[in-house]
């Protein structure tokens, strides 16, 4: 497979805007490499992003392998498409502004329809674009992504949960779309330790509260589970890494033993994993109450990625506060 790159200037905006350490996402290329190395065919992808999403080291090592789509998502993925009906299974990553809605169309026809081994990296999700502003931000795209069928959807912790799930990958037959950060989330995980699609993560049990987390708000849940587990109080935490197909027994076992499930993600409380909780709580008449914390249905203020985790209190302190609010 003969590839020809269009290289990015270091004087491109992407270059010195975002060409700043995100050590998280480096376990994309990590998990890349050892796939090659293992002899996989694999190939990956940027929609002119590698610098920031890291595929720039990938890209280095395996250039043969390697495709710079330029400012083309939607080509992008239906490029992905086609090269997936070859044999050859492909990696392709953007924003996830971008990747879980401008190329929706694509994912749901070219992709997920034909039932296409295609892995969608959507990188700096949520609020993480911070002052880049609305049209950076993905607060939508696990509604979008969950309701098409037959597409796996994946939220990772941080970068070695990430990776492990990568390697998990190759032995997924089906389409799969990866929602991760900007790389800076504190590490939980070992990149080593094994991943299991559909199987929830349980840290801590509680009487009192259950969290149910994806993504970023994982690390500081688990920080102030343990926090007030000190003071007494009764707090589980479950990492819901996957939110498609949904861990059924893990929230149900949860809310048979807490008297509060609290669900805590990085996206609009409309249609993401607290929806998605809600419904199996419905389904079952479970009793245990339910508090959906995240963005609440409204496009995410502008500012620093730090200054609207506090503000919308998904950081540490803000989910110890919304934490001890339910437990009084």
């Amino acid at each position: 497979m003969t590839i020809h790159n269009r290289p990015q200037s270091p004087n491109s905006w992407h270059y010195r805007e975002l060409n700043i350490k995100n050590p998280g996402l480096d376990h994309l290329s990590n998990g890349l490499i050892s796939l090659v190395e293992a002899g996989h065919q694999v190939m990956a992808g940027s929609a002119d992003l590698q610098y920031s999403n890291g595929l720039n080291r990938f890209a280095a090592r395996y250039p043969d392998r390697y495709i710079s789509f330029g400012i083309s998502e939607q080509n992008m993925v239906s490029a992905a498409a086609g090269i997936a009906t070859t044999g050859i299974m492909p990696f392709v990553a953007t924003f996830a502004s971008f990747l879980g809605l401008l190329t929706c169309e694509q994912i749901r026809m070219d992709v997920a329809y034909c039932g296409l081994p295609v892995r969608l990296i959507g990188h700096h999700t949520g609020i993480s674009m911070g002052f880049y502003g609305t049209s950076h931000h993905a607060t939508e795209d696990i509604g979008t992504m969950r309701s098409i069928a037959d597409l796996t959807v994946v939220s990772p912790a941080d970068g070695p949960q990430l990776e492990a799930a990568i390697r998990a990958s190759v032995d997924h037959d089906r389409p799969i779309y990866f929602r991760t950060g900007r790389g800076r989330e504190p590490d939980l995980y070992d990149p080593n330790a094994p991943f299991t699609f559909g199987k929830a993560i349980e840290h801590a049990q509680g009487e009192e509260v259950t969290i149910i987390a994806c993504g970023l708000p994982v690390h500081p849940s688990v920080q102030v589970a343990k926090r007030l587990a000190q003071e007494g109080r009764s707090v589980g935490v479950i990492d819901m890494a996957t939110i498609k197909p949904l861990d059924r027994d893990a929230i149900l076992a949860a809310a048979a033993r807490s008297r509060v499930i609290l669900t805590i993600e990085e996206h609009n409380i409309l249609g993401g994993l607290g929806a998605a909780v809600a419904e199996v709580l419905a389904e079952d008449g479970s009793p245990a109450r339910l508090v959906r914390h995240g963005i609440r249905d409204e496009f995410a203020l502008i500012a620093p990625p730090t200054h609207l985790y506090a503000h919308y209190r998904l950081d540490e302190a803000g989910i110890e506060a919304v934490v001890r609010e339910i437990i009084a």
